[in-house]
Order: C-alpha cells, then structure tokens, then sequence
C-alpha cells in the first residue's frame, strides 16, 4: 500500500509539473501576442489580462502543491534538525498531520464555495465565461496538496518504525 500510495504521490506530482509548466507557457504566449497586438497593430486583445491572470491562480496552486510535494517549502526547522532521527520523524508526522487537517478543511471549504449558486452564475468581465472553472483551482489544488501531505506523512511515520524502504 506504501508504495502505490508514493507512486500516485509521483505520477501526480509529474501531471501538476507538465500542467505548470504548460500554463506558465500560456501566460507567456497571451502576454507577449498582447504586447505586439497593441503597440505594434494597436490592436490590443481585450480578454488577455483577464485569462493570464486566471491562469496564474493555477500555476500559483499547483506550484504550491509541487512545492509540498517535494518538501521545498520554507520551514523554521532548527528543532527537528537539532533532534535524533526518530525523534526528528515523529515530529513531523505529528505537524504533518495538522497541516493535513489544515489542507483537507481547505479544499472542502474551497469545494462548499465553488458550489454556491451564486459564485456559479458569475461571469469573467471580458470572456463572459463562468468563473466557478477558475474557482475550482482553489479546492483541486489544496486536494492535491492534501494528497502529497499524507504521502510525506507516511514516508516520515515508515521512517519512525525503521522500516525498509
């Protein structure tokens, strides 16, 4: 079970990377069509800030969510660096499992917001598209951070008990 668990872990973390990866590369062709369409044609596309910046609430979560994946976030760790390491272990499964709780609180409020009527009638200013598309980045991404969550949890509690990886 551990080691579908961090294969999933994997394989996630590998189609959030090609999906940031692909979105950042969108922000960046909407944004550079939009600089030559209006100051060299003065044909300025009209919806480009609208749909770059919805792409970056995208690329911003999910990236969190690499981030959480491959244990990059900024941490103040001088204690568990200064502890033994089944010590430095059971620490951190027990703060994992508060940020988990954390996450998971997160996506749900996240999933109780996005499924509002009245968030899912509103329309973006310039595409008149439904915004509860956008909206759902919110509590897809903290579902996936909850994910790479319990998978760290587990590798530090497999840590604690010595066993083999």
């Amino acid at each position: 079970m551990f080691q579908t668990i961090q294969l999933i872990d994997r394989r996630l973390a590998v189609l959030e990377r090609a999906m940031v990866i692909a979105l950042t590369a969108g922000i960046a062709g909407i944004m550079m069509t939009q600089v030559v369409m209006r100051y060299f044609f003065s044909a300025p596309i009209f919806w480009a800030e609208e749909v770059a910046v919805q792409l970056l609430v995208f690329v911003t979560l999910f990236g969190l969510s690499l981030l959480i994946q491959q244990v990059q976030l900024v941490t103040i760790d001088f204690l568990p660096r200064a502890l033994p390491p089944r010590a430095r272990h059971a620490l951190l499964a027990v703060l994992g499992l508060v940020m988990l709780a954390l996450l998971v609180f997160i996506a749900w409020l996240g999933w109780e917001w996005v499924n509002r009527a009245d968030v899912r009638l509103e329309r973006g200013a310039t595409t008149q598209l439904p915004r509860w598309y956008n909206f759902s980045a919110l509590p897809l991404a903290f579902a996936c951070m909850a994910w790479h969550q319990l998978a760290a949890i587990l590798r530090d509690l497999r840590a604690l008990t010595g066993a083999s990886k």
